[in-house]
């Protein structure tokens, strides 16, 4: 006979915030008197949060997931003289990022300079998985990932058999992380653009023709 999975009733969901909260106090003992009263006065707005409060899932090989869109951030060293390259070449871009369009999946990227230009932050949202996301810089965009990362101490080369080891390593997944809309992907995105752009041009022609 098969064991019976039990969902968890709307009693043992309070005490399980009601036990999250008594965390919170616990952790915030000693936080400063401005920390100490925003948990008071936010108490129930944090209820609602923690009440909501969801299993964080995996992107795949490294990273987080909400929905169908990922996260992907790493803090690379610069090589010799890679810091100076790549400000020009970003300055130089002034954010256009074309290539990043044809892959088709990124959400954003960013590129944060840290430790007198020693090192880079470099953050991205996708959708899907890591190693599908990876694969799409190898066979779409490979020269514009090394034109890029050719700056970093060690960067083996998009084409590279090891470059997925070689970004494992260095990835770091984050915390916590919130996405607004995890179900929509970049082409849900645009495609609901094009949808509103035609909405916004049918209801204006309509206008015109109005008589009234």
């Amino acid at each position: 006979m098969a064991a019976s999975t039990q969902t968890p009733t709307s009693a043992d969901q309070e005490q399980t915030v009601k036990q999250k909260i008594q965390k919170l106090r616990e952790l915030y003992a000693d936080a400063s008197e401005v920390g100490g009263s925003a948990l008071e006065r936010g108490l129930p707005a944090l209820t609602r949060e923690l009440a909501a409060a969801t299993v964080a899932q995996s992107a795949g090989r490294v990273g987080a997931r909400q929905g169908g869109v990922s996260e992907l951030t790493v803090i690379l060293p610069f090589a010799e003289g890679g810091a100076k390259r790549l400000r020009g070449l970003l300055e130089l871009l002034q954010g256009n990022f074309q290539g990043a369009d044809m892959v088709g999946t990124v959400h954003d990227m960013r590129f944060v300079f840290l430790d007198n230009d020693t090192k880079l932050l470099f953050a991205t949202a996708y959708d899907g998985e890591w190693d599908a996301y990876i694969d799409d810089f190898v066979s779409k965009i490979p020269d514009a990932l090394d034109l890029l990362f050719c700056n970093i101490e060690g960067w083996p080369g998009i084409r590279s058999a090891s470059v997925k080891d070689w970004l494992a390593e260095h990835q770091l997944s984050a915390q916590a992380w919130y996405v607004a809309n995890p179900d929509l992907t970049v082409a849900d995105t645009r495609r609901l653009k094009r949808v509103g752009a035609a909405v916004d041009e049918f209801l204006d022609k309509v206008g015109d023709q109005d008589p009234g």
